[in-house]
């Protein structure tokens, strides 16, 4: 998800392409983020670190384990999610399978609260943090966006797509919402520790007339989505590709439509510890060589991400 930040920008040109590309076979079978368990069926394959051509760059602990374990909401359709098989699919864990060949590891999908996760992974129960998460300053430095204080250790982030945020409501039934600011008076569905809830607190700041906004913010984005089509919220936000596949396969296409443009277009990156050079280097390492091998093009062609394509992984690129 879009990372925590109250940085506001203007309108942002689309970032990635509309969803009518993206094919997912069956319905969705979703785990709740709360779930903190091992999932069957979660790994991605890869080959040997015998025959690896990256392994030598791995700390020898992962060498020696054959296992990158991954953080990850498992429930943010089409960057992670579950097929209806129960097997953790998307843009994420294609990526991380195509980096495994090179470093011929496996990396280990582990599901958690996307609020959380930083915290997983300070706390050694990840290796890494895979999961749409924006690279930016706070996240880098370890800082509360709300407070502007240091809470904890930062984190370095290996970046690998470009994203933006996006508002949506029931199609059909936009409330005259167009913009961050229409958003006054209204409610709000996002989830929790995520850029949107963040812009919507710095929006309400600038309501006048007493017409706040009401944000009810949710554990993982199939609450928040829940929410708008039931009717108890006006609109709904998340990252743009989430928005996106939400608008495309939710009812068949006939729940939702995003309105307004994109703001806050930024890095994801996968967090790793700022102790973890090595790893970190290797996973740089490892993401240029399928974004070369033209693999990482073919993986956002068939999620519908290639809008959101970068020409070269870099370290802590967000601003």
């Amino acid at each position: 998800m879009t990372a925590s930040s109250t940085r506001r920008t203007t309108a942002a040109h689309h970032r990635l392409a509309a969803v009518g590309a993206i094919a997912v076979a069956g319905a969705l079978v979703l785990t709740g983020c709360g779930d903190q368990t091992k999932d069957k069926d979660n790994g991605s394959s890869s080959a040997s670190t015998s025959s690896a051509p990256l392994a030598d760059k791995l700390p020898q602990a992962i060498k020696d384990k054959g296992v990158i374990k991954v953080g990850s909401d498992i429930a943010y359709a089409p960057v992670e999610f579950k097929d209806n098989s129960g097997k953790v699919v998307g843009i994420d864990p294609d990526l991380a399978a195509a980096m495994g060949k090179q470093l011929g590891v496996t990396f280990q999908f582990e599901n958690g609260t996307f609020d959380a996760l930083l915290t997983g992974l300070r706390s050694n129960r990840y290796d890494i943090a895979m999961s749409a998460m924006t690279d930016n300053k706070n996240r880098q430095e370890g800082v509360d966006p709300d407070t502007g204080k240091k809470v904890g250790e930062g984190v370095d982030f290996v970046d690998y797509l470009t994203a933006g945020v996006s508002i949506y409501t029931r199609k059909g039934d936009t409330e005259n919402i167009a913009s961050w600011s229409d958003l006054c008076g209204k409610k709000l569905a996002v989830e929790r520790g995520t850029v949107s809830e963040d812009l919507a607190k710095a929006e309400t700041k600038k309501c006048t007339g007493g017409k706040k906004i009401t944000i009810e913010a949710f554990d993982d984005d199939q609450q928040s989505q829940t929410r708008l089509r039931s009717g108890g919220a006006d609109a709904a936000s998340s990252d743009f590709p989430v928005a996106a596949y939400a608008v495309k396969t939710s009812g068949g296409g006939k729940d939702f439509e995003i309105v307004g443009d994109q703001v806050e277009a930024a890095p994801y990156g996968i967090a790793v510890s700022k102790d973890d050079t090595q790893l970190r280097d290797a996973l740089q390492a490892a993401m240029n060589a399928v974004i070369k091998s033209g693999e990482y093009q073919k993986i956002l062609d068939k999620w519908g991400a290639e809008d959101g394509a970068v020409k070269e992984s870099v370290i802590n690129g967000g601003k």
